[in-house]
């Protein structure tokens, strides 16, 4: 029972490797020739395995160029989604909203740095493949599914800006998030990730908040008060 045990884990381990072998050697063909330009073979023979190994793990080559994002933003093949990681609950900690942008910059530059190669690529081959058009919507949504956490989680530590609304908070929040964006700053202008990090933060907390926001701490105790006098 226990040999048995030992060499089936051992068979899921190997086959947790191949798997992310198949995941590099795809991210890395696929930012050096497009979506367009990879090939299911050549990405085969870059992981060293075969072509109805990479088939069988992924099916298409849209769905590989997904699992291959993915892995990027997350830095890992854990199947867990990013609102549902740990690093969320460390910023949920955070008092301030300073505080907070600076937990969620701290994600986002290397998550960033990871995949906006292969983002911007999904959105400029997804005029020509249907498969890859529907890839660039759900990766839409998913960033404004993060922009409108980082907003309900701001709200709640401070006051919006006069004027904001929670509809364009978060669709300013989506935007500085494009990694297009990052990109440019990063590439373009040759800004460390570090500079981009700082500016990511210090431009949510600016655009979004009323200069004289309430701190977390006052918020709270305003909260209780207004339920005492109730």
């Amino acid at each position: 029972m226990g040999s048995r045990t030992y060499r089936s884990s051992q068979r899921e381990e190997q086959a947790r490797l191949t798997r992310r072998r198949v995941l590099d050697a795809a991210s890395a063909e696929f930012l050096k020739r497009g979506f367009a330009g990879s090939t299911m073979r050549q990405i085969a023979q870059t992981a060293g395995v075969s072509l109805p190994t990479v088939e069988l793990l992924f099916g298409t080559k849209g769905h590989l160029f997904k699992a291959a994002i993915d892995v990027a933003i997350a830095g890992d093949d854990e199947p867990v989604a990013v609102l549902q990681r740990s690093w969320t609950e460390v910023a949920a900690r955070a008092d301030t909203v300073p505080a907070f942008l600076t937990v969620v910059a701290g994600v986002l530059g290397p998550a960033q740095q990871r995949s906006a190669g292969l983002v911007l690529a999904v959105f400029e081959a997804a005029a020509a493949d249907a498969e890859l058009a529907d890839l660039a919507a759900l990766m839409t949504a998913q960033r404004a599914a993060t922009a409108a956490w980082i907003v309900d989680e701001v709200r709640s530590r401070g006051l919006l800006r006069a004027g904001s609304t929670r509809s364009e908070a978060i669709d300013t929040v989506w935007i500085l998030m494009d990694p297009a964006i990052f990109d440019r700053l990063t590439r373009q202008r040759e800004w460390t990730l570090q500079r981009y990090q700082r500016w990511f933060a210090s431009s949510v907390a600016r655009l979004l908040t009323a200069d004289d926001a309430p701190s977390a701490s006052s918020t709270k105790d305003a909260t209780k008060t207004r339920r005492h006098v109730t």
